[in-house]
């Protein structure tokens, strides 16, 4: 697998294939078996081909090792996806089931209900009905439906709820991935902007993330006592020289700074730029002395205070900002990248001409 920057495993997806427990004279779970198991394994097919990790690879998916009928057959299902790291579950059905028997119970996962929409069984009910419990116990679960009837013996997945399932598969691998992960804050409220206010609550409580403080003086440590990689620095340097240019002076003459003050205001903020880098993901290149520094935040996003104090006397996080929110830098190696090399046979190359976009999915860059 390629290189996962942050602490923790990826999210797992776990299919949950419910059917209908009555066996007896009419054996009605025997005559649902293997249409119940051929929706979760399309479900899993679905989301392998066309879901992928930051990184790139492919997601995870496990099925339940037998369909779900019983409390008992429930419970095990639990056991497995425990034991896989089962952070997302979809329950599938073609029938009606009994609901309180089969739900997914686990508080801690992100659900979604798949009811069949066919001609001979009323999974469309079981989908229904579950999701009223799922509600009553106060569990979320997203509930995925078919717009027209299909025939009992169509075991294709119509193409809406391919999108719904698909949908769903992206959010839920987003949100998963957040969990454990930290929001960065480098000094405090920018520009006197409210949505610069951390709400720390909201993090952790619904997205289940921490934050992560940092006084903007840290920076100014780091550069001071050379706290930051010296190979990268100057790769990431001769990058934005290349590509990046000096633009025309707009400020008045008496405000103009001379051209040896704007090549160290432009070493400053490149520096910048790979020290948030290293607070943010820390460093596996740091010497055993700086191996507190090169732990990092674990952060998967972050916010910088740059006006007023910080712009008033430094040059400012433009620069920081604009290559730590693309899909390249002068690694060529952000997340992007991977995902496109993992898909496609053609290499990604990223846009060269930072002055026209952030990013471009094209093969063979802009």
């Amino acid at each position: 697998m390629a290189e996962n920057r942050y602490v923790g495993s990826y999210p797992v997806i776990g299919i949950r294939p419910t059917i209908d427990g009555r066996k007896g004279v009419l054996d009605v779970r025997g005559s649902l078996e293997e249409q119940t198991m051929n929706m979760a394994k399309n479900a899993a097919k679905l989301f392998e081909e066309n879901l992928r990790y930051s990184n790139g690879e492919p997601v995870k998916v496990v099925i339940a090792d037998s369909t779900i009928g019983r409390v008992g057959e429930s419970a095990a299902c639990a056991d497995k996806f425990r034991k896989e790291g089962v952070d997302i579950t979809l329950t599938v059905t073609p029938c009606w089931c009994y609901g309180s028997e089969t739900m997914d119970m686990d508080p801690t996962t992100i659900k979604a209900v798949w009811g069949l929409n066919a001609t001979e069984r009323p999974g469309a009910v079981y989908l229904a009905s579950v999701l009223a419990t799922h509600a009553q116990k106060g569990l979320p679960a997203f509930g995925i439906y078919g717009h027209d009837v299909q025939e009992a013996d169509d075991m294709t997945i119509p193409e809406d709820v391919k999108e719904k399932l698909l949908r769903f598969g992206r959010a839920a691998v987003a949100a998963a991935s957040m969990r454990g992960k930290s929001w960065l804050q480098i000094g405090s409220v920018t520009m006197g902007i409210g949505g610069s206010i951390i709400d720390q609550d909201f993090i952790e409580s619904y997205l289940g993330m921490r934050v992560e403080s940092v006084d903007e003086v840290e920076i100014i440590r780091r550069m001071t006592e050379g706290i930051y990689d010296e190979a990268e620095y100057q790769k990431a340097l001769a990058w934005a020289k290349e590509k990046c240019h000096i633009g025309f002076d707009k400020n008045p003459e008496h405000l103009q700074k001379s051209q040896e003050e704007k090549e160290k205001q432009f070493e400053f903020v490149v520096k910048m730029a790979v020290i948030i880098k290293d607070l943010m993901q820390g460093n596996k290149n740091f010497p055993e002395e700086l191996s507190e520094e090169a732990i990092g935040h674990n952060a998967i996003a972050a916010g910088f205070q740059g006006q007023r104090q910080w712009t008033d006397f430094y040059p400012n996080g433009d620069f920081a900002e604009a290559m730590l929110n693309s899909s390249f830098d002068w690694d060529r190696e952000r997340r992007t990248q991977r995902s496109w090399n993992a898909v496609h046979e053609t290499p990604y190359k990223p846009c060269t001409d930072v002055r026209r976009c952030s990013y471009i999915l094209e093969p063979g860059g802009c």
